[in-house]
């Protein structure tokens, strides 16, 4: 054992005599006790009783009155320690709670504030959606055969949007389960003017014409074959279907608009028929686009 700061005081003196030699009846604390043995005197003729020989308190009963001295301090501190942590108690307890987990402030005017919520779009599809990932900037090209079909297979890509534009939003909504059985993307590119917002729907639209097909591969090395059906464009509107092979009926439905300066896509994927779903979400997505 480690020796501790009590180890360094004196050693104690020695214990009394009476509680060296051990005797039948020891004498009670607080009184004298005989270390030497008395010795009878004839008291005087008249005197009273033998005055008490002067007391010697023991040691033990010198501890017990520091330990009641400690026990008081220790009652004291307590009493008045308690209240004031139980005051601080019902003052938390009752304390105004602040109004937690609000929704960030998006600021009017801005690609966030013109996004679809997932309870909008919920409501549009008849399925509740929930919000997945977003990106603020075009994703680099994929890697596509043919070459020619960059744009098919990555409309929201670079390949389409470039690098002129001075405000992107992508953002994609799926199932409430998370299987991605369900999806729903909306694009938002803004660019400085409506000639270069219009230059991309052009790029998208051409690119749309030179692929009926291709071959996609992801980042982890896996090839899909898809094949690419587009109708005939109108001046500010793109739809076309894309839907992958051996899939079982799994198919994107794409729609693309120019507005003033800015680009905005849609697309619902599923196991069915999405183009309804797609125009509602499109027009809405349209309609609040103000630049």
């Amino acid at each position: 054992m480690t020796k501790h700061y009590w180890n360094q005081a004196p050693a104690a003196p020695a214990p009394p005599t009476w509680q060296q030699t051990p005797r039948a009846v020891p004498p009670q604390l607080g009184r004298g006790g005989g270390a030497v043995p008395s010795v009878p005197v004839q008291p005087a003729a008249g005197a009273g009783a033998q005055p008490p020989a002067a007391s010697v308190t023991p040691p033990g009963a010198r501890a017990a009155r520091r330990r009641v001295g400690v026990l008081r301090h220790w009652r004291l501190l307590v009493a008045s320690v308690v209240p004031c942590l139980l005051l601080a108690g019902i003052g938390w307890w009752l304390w105004p709670q602040q109004p937690t987990g609000l929704p960030p402030h998006i600021a009017e005017g801005t690609v966030e504030a013109d996004l679809l919520s997932a309870d909008g779009v919920s409501k549009l599809a008849g399925t509740t959606v929930v919000a997945g990932p977003q990106s603020n900037r075009p994703h680099a090209p994929l890697a596509v055969t043919p070459s020619e079909c960059a744009v098919a297979a990555g409309p929201t890509t670079q390949s389409v949007y470039g690098q002129a534009w001075k405000a992107f939003l992508s953002a994609t909504y799926q199932d409430a389960a998370g299987s991605g059985s369900y999806t729903v993307s909306q694009v938002i590119g803004v660019y400085p003017d409506s000639e270069r917002a219009t230059a991309a729907f052009r790029t998208l639209a051409d690119g749309l014409t030179k692929c009926p097909s291709s071959t996609l591969t992801d980042q982890a090395g896996r090839t899909s074959k898809w094949a690419y059906t587009a109708h005939a464009p109108f001046a500010v509107v793109v739809t076309w279907k894309a839907t992958q092979d051996g899939a079982a009926g799994w198919a994107c439905y794409h729609q693309a608009r120019v507005k003033s300066t800015s680009l905005v896509q849609v697309a619902v994927c599923q196991a069915g028929d999405g183009a309804t779903t797609t125009s509602k979400i499109a027009d809405e997505l349209a309609g609040k686009v103000t630049g």
